[in-house]
């Protein structure tokens, strides 16, 4: 579904990546007998994603005779993408990842869309503007968005009840919460406050607190300051209290949903998780409110996604073209795979049906989204976080580091990694 990690782009990949030529030519021949254009869309759903995406591929083909499009679902789906689009098989629309794109738009593998999306009047207010900035490498847009979500605070109301406090606003709230909502028996923690597992939350608190991840020109780390301090401080005091402690949720065996089996009251996650949430039914009532904002009042949540891509290789432009901006730009269809799929879909008016807007679960998220920030679109920022901070961090939760060094340790390594990378 949504991984909190991003992972790096293996080396293997990048230099496939280096060859291919960005010169190829769009060309809407028919591809069957009848003058029937087939495309073929790539993508990594399978299961009920699978067929998610191919209600919305019916319903696309009903409509467009002349343009007929297959879903084909791809393991390993960024390799063979490359290696198709060297060997003349590449996809004709692609389910996309959108932080990839600051990884591979610079190398060419990928269809700018301004000069589309101007002749056919589509404005770029119909949908969310950090999605849109997501997809935009070196002042182009690469693809649409399809779906947007953003990180939360879910809560077990029972347990808030029983401890006689109310869905924390603030930092202090949340730490004072925490603190209460927190069981130990025998000094065995039994019941966490709040799931600290997720230390790719940091750039979230960050924001919270006012700072930034790298500078503008992602030459440079700048989280190892007073705001970074005011993010760990606050995590250090939670480990202190006795809050959380390091591997507990992993130890609860495989498959085992902290949250959802009572074993955490509080967590930062996302959209993708009402539904699975909801079908607990009885034995879990929980509620959701936008994340608590940071020391001096600063809101923030991280937004993530998907979106539709055109590679450059592709064969029919036109006709991808066609079926992304019907399934992206076109509200009703946006509707369409949103209530199909149980995600908040990237163009905004589809976002604010009441099917939404009127859900008790949805509408926080909504809310949560007017705050919500991308990822640094930066090249190296990916591996910068899994292979310097994060590590980093974890050193932290585990106590064999203090938030002075965890900070410095991670500047120095993930600068270096920024430079490596953005090369």
């Amino acid at each position: 579904m949504h991984s909190t990690l991003v992972k790096r782009l293996a080396a293997t990949a990048l230099a496939v990546l280096m060859t291919i030529t960005t010169g190829c030519a769009s060309s809407d021949a028919p591809s069957s007998a009848g003058g029937v254009v087939r495309l073929k869309f790539w993508g990594d759903w399978s299961g009920e994603g699978e067929q998610q995406f191919k209600t919305m591929t019916a319903a696309f083909n009903k409509t467009h005779p002349k343009i007929q499009v297959d879903y084909v679902v791809q393991e390993d789906m960024l390799t063979k993408f490359l290696t198709a689009s060297t060997s003349g098989q590449a996809p004709d629309v692609m389910f996309w990842d959108r932080w990839r794109t600051a990884s591979y738009a610079p190398k060419g593998v990928l269809t700018p869309i301004d000069d589309l999306l101007k002749k056919d009047g589509i404005e770029r207010e119909r949908f969310y503007g950090e999605a849109l900035r997501e997809l935009t490498h070196g002042g182009k847009l690469y693809g649409l968005p399809l779906t947007v979500d953003a990180r939360a605070l879910f809560y077990n109301k029972a347990h808030l009840k029983e401890a006689g406090i109310e869905p924390p606003r603030t930092w202090a709230e949340l730490e004072q919460a925490a603190v209460k909502l927190t069981r130990r028996e025998g000094g065995k923690l039994v019941r966490a406050g709040l799931s600290m597992d997720d230390t790719g939350l940091f750039s979230m608190y960050l924001r919270q607190a006012g700072g930034q991840m790298v500078s503008d020109d992602c030459a440079r780390t700048t989280f190892n300051g007073p705001q970074g301090l005011q993010v760990l401080d606050l995590w250090s005091r939670l480990i202190k209290a006795g809050v959380y402690q390091s591997g507990f949720e992993k130890g609860l065996g495989e498959g085992t949903d902290a949250f959802a089996t009572g074993k955490v009251s509080m967590i930062l996650t996302g959209p993708w998780n009402i539904t699975t949430y909801k079908k607990y039914g009885k034995d879990l009532d929980f509620g959701i409110v936008p994340p608590p904002t940071g020391p001096q009042g600063g809101s923030a949540s991280l937004m993530g996604g998907f979106g539709l891509v055109i590679p450059q290789a592709a064969k029919h432009k036109d006709a991808a073209w066609e079926f992304v901006k019907w399934w992206t730009a076109e509200k009703d269809n946006a509707l369409l795979w949103a209530r199909t799929s149980l995600n908040i879909p990237g163009n905004v008016q589809a976002a604010q049906d009441p099917f939404f807007s009127g859900d008790p679960f949805w509408k926080p998220i909504l809310d949560t989204l007017q705050h919500a920030k991308i990822r640094p679109a930066c090249a190296g920022y990916a591996p910068m976080e899994e292979e310097a901070l994060i590590p980093n961090l974890q050193l932290l939760m585990e106590g064999k580091s203090t938030a002075q060094q965890a900070l410095a340790k991670a500047q120095e390594q993930g600068d270096r990694v920024l430079t490596e990378n953005n090369q």
